[in-house]
């Protein structure tokens, strides 16, 4: 039976994936682990996917309160709903593309997503911070951690590729902060916008 109806389409594919799961996922974790594996038909996640004690509950507080989610690439910060962040008075930026950020970067040697980060740390209020390309974001965000300048709500870190990505997926998980870290090489801006829009959706659908 072919299905037309927008909302039926994306029920009926939850359900497909709740029956599919390889084995039970914590009913905390549940709705972020099912809404990566719809976005991207890959049940690796179920099991790739790590969450720090009470991360989306932890997560799920802070957006309630209208916290800022930076991203580190436009990509992920496109796919993020604005609806649903506009309901929960939550504003999405990326600097990626600043001209201070691009200036920092060559004045300093790093990349733009490390001087992205510098700049997310000045801004007041409580951050998830969301990285889905640059490891090296990952890496100065563990950081700006351990020097005290930062201490976000959430890092959501799932940067894919084969440089740098282990050994900043485990940096993070390292750091004291709440996580939700795609173990592995795999990730994606997609993953990482997935991870943001299952959060949102618990409290605003």
């Amino acid at each position: 039976m072919i299905i037309h109806e927008p909302n039926a389409i994306e029920a009926r594919s939850m359900e497909i994936i709740e029956s599919e799961l390889p084995f039970p996922i914590p009913e905390e974790n549940k709705a972020v682990v099912k809404r990566v594996i719809h976005c991207t038909a890959d049940f690796d996640y179920a099991e790739n996917l790590a969450f720090s004690e009470n991360a989306v509950a932890k997560a799920l507080s802070a957006l309630k309160r209208g916290c800022r989610i930076v991203t580190d690439t436009q990509m992920a910060k496109a796919g993020i709903n604005k609806a649903a962040a506009g309901k929960l008075g939550v504003e999405i930026a990326c600097f990626m593309s600043d001209p201070d950020v691009a200036q920092t970067a060559k004045e300093c040697g790093c990349t733009r997503a490390v001087a992205s980060m510098e700049k997310a740390a000045s801004l007041p209020g409580e951050t998830i911070y969301v990285i889905g390309n640059a490891p090296t974001a990952l890496l100065r965000l563990k950081e700006l951690i351990d020097e005290g300048r930062v201490k976000p709500a959430l890092v959501i870190g799932v940067p894919v590729g084969f440089v740098n990505i282990l050994e900043s997926k485990d940096a993070i998980m390292q750091a004291d902060v709440p996580y939700i870290v795609a173990k592995g090489r795999k990730g994606g801006s997609n993953v990482a916008a997935a991870i943001v829009n299952a959060l949102m959706y618990q409290i605003t659908r």
